[in-house]
């Protein structure tokens, strides 16, 4: 077995555990994964060790103390936190509102950051928890914003969920609302993620050609008189494109960086 296939197979591990299931046992574990009780033994040995699992009283496992240390040390780290703060603050003092940080990570998104000044938050989905693929203006404004292969991909499995949100019937009117989003550089929903709840959401980019965010503020509908909505969407827009271009800064200056280190 090579080093990348028992890679592989570690994390395989990892990726079990999800709101739905936070504790698995050694049978369970085999009975997913199909590995043999020799071969798990030493992967659980492995990441226990590495903190990246712990056994409980009852004989089973979940998440380790580490991931809450490499929690805290990406909150330290990541760009996107560190220059996104400043967004989250500025549409929280001008509305009531739950402003968020939206990670696209693979197939998910991500809230990584999020700030709140209305009397009863509305948000259901906290630092870490996956929000819906198909649904809300998070999504839409990150996926009107890819490559159109990727797009046509997303679309194509997704299209069930995207008929019943009203964005068209069949691809190719799908692929228009998508398009109307993008050159609009805002996507605004209402109540498809949570009933009763405004979200208006713009992409955000660090220099290439695919979003790699979305800043995003969610409000009760009776927050949202239909006159202010244009400059809700102006705001967030706004300051998802501000963002945007400190991220290309600074992307820009490391590779500059980079590029400096190796000729010297």
């Amino acid at each position: 077995m090579t080093g990348t296939n028992s890679a592989e197979r570690i994390l395989a591990i990892l990726d079990l555990f999800t709101e739905k299931q936070l504790e698995w046992t050694s049978d369970q574990l085999i009975a997913e994964l199909g590995y043999s009780r020799p071969t798990l033994y030493r992967y659980v040995k492995l990441l226990r060790e590495a903190g990246l699992l712990s056994s409980l009283p009852q004989g089973g496992l979940t998440l380790g103390p580490r991931v809450v240390e490499m929690d805290y040390l990406m909150r330290k780290s990541d760009p996107l936190l560190a220059h996104g703060q400043d967004s989250l603050d500025f549409l929280v003092g001008r509305y009531p509102c739950s402003s968020m940080l939206v990670r696209w990570h693979g197939e998910k998104l991500l809230c990584v950051a999020s700030e709140c000044s209305a009397e009863k938050p509305v948000s259901s989905y906290p630092r870490g928890r996956p929000m819906p693929l198909a649904r809300g203006a998070i999504s839409r404004s990150i996926m009107a914003n890819l490559p159109r292969r990727r797009l046509l991909a997303m679309v194509e499995s997704q299209l069930r969920e995207l008929r019943q949100i009203g964005l068209g019937d069949t691809i190719e009117e799908v692929l228009e609302s998508m398009r109307q989003v993008r050159a609009a550089g805002v996507a605004v929903a209402h109540g498809e993620v949570t009933p009763g709840v405004v979200g208006v959401s713009a992409p955000v980019f660090d220099g290439g050609k695919t979003p790699i965010a979305a800043l995003c503020v969610t409000m009760t509908g009776h927050e949202v008189p239909i006159e202010h909505l244009p400059q809700i969407m102006e705001d967030v827009r706004d300051q998802g494109r501000e963002l945007s271009r400190k991220l290309s800064a600074i992307k820009e200056l490391d590779t500059e960086t980079q590029s400096q280190r190796r000729h010297v």
